[in-house]
């Protein structure tokens, strides 16, 4: 039987649920399991918790077959726990390190009290740390263990669950459980803190409660939903009933209960408009009803509203509400005027266009900071023409890059008037990066973020902790991300980072990368042709070097000797060198170009071409390799510089440890596996498969079409995916030539 029990529900927190148990399952302390409730979580966070499962036994998943909120997903896990005490976590906050010791400790030094009460932070989605306001109350003065009655004070401290252990025979004996619906920890919270004989404190933080920036909390949601308090109190109220020996109790407990009928009505994002006054009524009614005997309202505007509430005065409440709005008006109205005047600077004509109506069969598409007809957008604009071809498709495209805008194309230069109308009247706005800060969001408008790689660095809000890598506005950045209305995922990975590092209200769409459909649907001719283009023969083997951006370099320095490499591998060997699009074609490599076995493409428009015309890729941290692995082909890993670059900028995991094939680390090395085919072995393979399983799980040649039918046409039923393992992919070259002779 293990000493301690976490009970932690999970819903709709695949972004921050990995973050949450690795907390858990890193701590010092062992003697603990993990009962995770997944409450029909309609993403990957049930799956997320049995792949933990499946690591650590410690961990026992719970399926629910319907959604039950959060109060009933605990109970189903209070129901499974074994152990000594029980504690809850909120699958979205974190154990500080250290926490699960110092809180066996406390309690094994303290002779198992009914309750521990300890400390915990607010850590804000900015990296802001906020300790908790009434730590005080937790400091260990007097008695270690005692009964409320002598701390009562303890009550003013934020009457959560997850900031205490609860002996499990103590739950059993009260019988508590917890209520369904909204405000759910108040019940059991208060009920369990005064019948509770022996209580002790820890003044430690052991919870960082994650506040997050977007759609966190339900309670701040606007909703009939709120009523659901006074049904909690009810049942606070009718506990005291039934526990005549509580009785002194019933005033504490009656202040808490106005004081949060008066929360949710002073907060503008808890009630709705036309039901303010109902709730109001519906206080009115269980202040007068539950009054005790000789209450004395406390003091000063407080005071002032219990009055209010005592005599239903609601239209004087009110009163006194529409003159804090006004004034807040006033102030929204200044900001307002101040906003005006900085978008201004946009230009007369774009605000004249803003004025205008959505084109609601209008679409506008950029990719790579409008350099280029590529990736992502440019899947999607395609079949967007054979979905939906009563819908123009428009390419914003700097100046300098239109020579390459490929014929038939339409496009508007940014910058010029054309591109503005196209910003304000699109009904559509897709792109893989952001578009500019100058751009405003429409009501109405859709933005389609497509994102162009999976990450295996750190991506937004993560940057923070890597300074070295990045001088980026992140509050700017922010802004710039909610914008969006759809953010395209190629895996769950992907997924869980994007909702964690661009907290914003979007909707992520799990469809595979729609660049990718080609890579699964290609056909032989398909290849020979790309080979074709580049001028590689027939049975020559060709190797695509591709590696990415360093921070800390400031141009493209390749860290292979080309030439060598090239000799090396022989003369039927062609390399490939591309480098990334932050360098344009580089000089560096133009001057290895005389030797007829090295060839200059990273000037060339479709990267897409490159991998099916190459027979393995050379790369080392570029999200190259996630799209390449569709293919099945061989990916050699060269990382000569991983711990600086995993310094630097910062990973989500170990390439060394999870690669997608065979990994050298030094020129030699590189050589040599090149030159042994071990590149191409059934060890290399076998890692292969289980990255493509884990990176490509949702490439199936068919995510271009998910996401129009989704974003375009307002399918709310997506595709269902070809099992990963009846899937096809494009043949490599040696199997295309020889499709093509048998043919």
């Amino acid at each position: 039987m293990p000493r301690l029990s976490l009970v932690v529900p999970a819903y709709k927190v695949q972004g921050y649920l990995t973050e949450c148990l690795d907390s858990v399952l890193g701590q010092d302390y062992t003697d603990f399991e993990v009962i995770a409730v997944d409450d029909c979580s309609p993403d990957s966070s049930g799956a997320i918790l049995d792949e933990y499962a499946q690591r650590d036994a410690r961990i026992h998943v719970i399926h629910l077959t319907e959604n039950v909120g959060l109060g009933r997903a605990r109970n189903a896990g209070l129901e499974k726990a074994q152990g000594d005490y029980v504690l809850f976590l909120d699958s979205d906050d974190t154990l500080s390190d250290g926490a699960l010791k110092a809180i066996a400790d406390r309690l094994e030094a303290t002779g198992d009290p009914e309750i521990l009460v300890y400390d915990y932070a607010r850590s804000y989605w900015d990296g802001r740390i906020r300790p908790n306001q009434r730590v005080d109350l937790l400091k260990s003065d007097g008695p270690d263990v005692f009964p409320l009655a002598d701390r009562p004070q303890l009550l003013d401290l934020l009457q959560i669950v997850w900031n205490k252990a609860y002996r499990r025979d103590f739950i059993s004996r009260q019988g508590l459980t917890f209520p369904p619906g909204y405000y759910e920890d108040a019940p059991w919270t208060f009920c369990s803190m005064i019948s509770a004989q022996s209580i002790t404190v820890l003044d430690r933080v052991c919870v960082m409660y994650r506040q997050r920036r977007e759609g966190g909390n339900i309670l701040k949601t606007v909703s009939r939903k709120h009523f659901d308090v006074f049904d909690q109190y009810g049942r606070v109220f009718d506990f005291l009933d039934a526990h005549p020996e509580l009785a002194r109790w019933r005033e504490p407990l009656f202040r808490k209960m106005v004081d949060h009928y008066l929360t949710i009505l002073d907060r503008p994002d808890r009630l709705p408009q036309n039901a303010r006054a109902e709730f109001f009524h519906r206080a009115s009614a269980d202040y007068r009803a539950r009054r005790p005997e000789g209450f004395q309202r406390p003091p000063g505007g407080r005071g002032h509203k219990y009055a209010l509430l005592e005599r239903d005065a609601y239209t004087a409440m009110a009163g006194a509400t529409a003159a804090v709005k006004f004034r807040q008006a006033v102030r929204k109205s200044t900001r307002n005027a101040l906003n005006r005047s900085k978008r201004s600077a946009m230009g007369v004509f774009y605000q004249s266009q803003l004025r205008l109506p959505l084109d609601e069969n209008l679409a506008l598409f950029s990719a790579y900071w409008s350099r280029s007809v590529s990736c992502n957008p440019a899947a999607i604009d395609a079949e967007l023409a054979r979905l939906a071809p009563h819908i123009r498709r428009v390419w914003a495209i700097r100046p300098e890059a239109v020579d390459q805008v490929p014929k038939g194309v339409e496009y508007v230069r940014v910058g010029s008037r054309e591109y503005w109308a196209a910003l304000a009247r699109a009904k559509y706005l897709v792109n893989n990066v952001n578009f500019a800060d100058t751009v405003v969001k429409r009501e109405g408008q859709i933005h389609l973020q497509t994102h162009h790689g999976t990450p295996l660095k750190t991506m937004g809000l993560d940057q923070r902790k890597y300074p070295a890598s990045t001088d980026m506005n992140f509050d700017k950045l922010l802004e710039r991300c909610d914008r969006w209305d759809f953010s395209v995922s190629s895996n769950r990975f992907s997924t869980t980072v994007w909702e964690r590092v661009y907290p914003c209200s979007y909707i992520s769409l799990e469809t595979g990368y729609p660049r990718n459909d080609i890579l699964v649907n290609a056909t032989s001719e398909d290849v020979r042709r790309a080979r074709a283009a580049l001028g590689l023969a027939d049975g020559a083997k060709a190797f695509l070097y591709m590696p990415t951006h360093r921070e800390y370099q400031p141009g493209f320095v390749p860290s292979l000797d080309l030439a060598r490499v090239a000799d090396e591998l022989g003369p039927d060997v062609t390399l490939m060198v591309r480098g990334h699009y932050f360098y344009g074609s580089s000089p560096h490599v133009a001057e290895l170009r005389r030797s007829g076995r090295i060839v200059d493409v990273s000037g060339h428009a479709q990267v897409e071409e490159l991998y099916l015309a190459a027979d393995a890729l050379i790369t080392d941290y570029s999200s190259a390799m996630f799209d390449y692995a569709v293919l099945d082909r061989p990916i050699i890993t060269y990382a000569p510089d991983w711990d600086i670059y995993s310094a630097v900028r910062g990973t989500y995991f170990n390439l060394l440890e999870e690669p997608p094939g065979v990994v050298a680390t030094t020129q030699a090395e590189l050589i040599r596996l090149l030159g042994s085919n071990e590149y191409d072995g059934t060890d290399a393979a076998e890692r292969r498969d289980a990255f493509r399983r884990r990176f490509c799980e949702f490439d199936d040649g068919r995510a271009a079409e998910r996401v129009v039918r989704r974003v375009f046409l307002g399918e709310e039923t997506p595709l269902p995916f070809v099992p990963f393992a009846e899937r096809s992919h494009a043949p490599n070259p040696t199997q295309a030539l020889e499709l093509v002779e048998r043919a």
